[in-house]
């Protein structure tokens, strides 16, 4: 069977965040068909047109990593109701320069994280509306606003809430059924 590639973007740059115990929970509650790997996104210089001539090697790099990928997993927390600086930076390196966007119809899904109640409501839509005009089919459902994240791992990073497994293995499963149906 083959698996597809799989890039997962961390919206945290904290080491020990929530967004990135989720990340390495996803991955290993991922059907075998999904092949994920967690890409940094910390050391992209911030993204200004006039070194669209001559980008630097970390745009190229990045651009590439993701023209070669088959899908895209996004976990983020919320800041100020929105996307964190680092993922819009990577939205932007990715899309740039005009008309050569390396995002292009590469199917994704959405997982936001949050300590709060509403796990990163706003987040998580401010990203689905940017992957709308990048041409990036996102999962629709089932949707994943993860709340109350500081109370779901334990000391390791380990995620132990049996229902928030469950949940987030049958997202994993509707995830690489929506990546088999958009790369057909």
């Amino acid at each position: 069977m083959m698996a597809y590639n799989i890039v997962v973007y961390v919206g945290s740059l904290r080491k020990a965040s929530f967004s990135r115990k989720m990340a390495k929970a996803l991955i290993a509650l991922a059907p075998e068909s999904l092949q994920l790997e967690i890409m940094d996104i910390s050391k992209l210089p911030m993204y200004n047109e006039d070194l669209d001539e001559s980008p630097p090697e970390e745009w190229v790099l990045f651009r590439k990593q993701l023209k070669d990928c088959d899908g895209i997993l996004f976990v983020t927390p919320e800041y100020n109701r929105t996307i964190p600086g680092v993922l819009k930076n990577a939205l932007d390196v990715g899309s740039r320069p005009y008309g050569e966007s390396s995002w292009d119809g590469k199917p994704a899904a959405v997982v936001s994280v949050s300590p709060s109640a509403i796990g990163a409501f706003g987040a998580n839509h401010h990203l689905r509306q940017a992957l709308a005009y990048l041409n990036v089919p996102a999962m629709a459902q089932p949707e994943a606003y993860v709340g109350h994240a500081n109370e779901l791992f334990d000391e390791d990073g380990s995620l132990t809430n049996a229902a928030t497994i469950e949940f987030l293995r049958d997202f994993m499963r509707a995830f690489a059924d929506w990546v088999a149906t958009i790369k057909g």
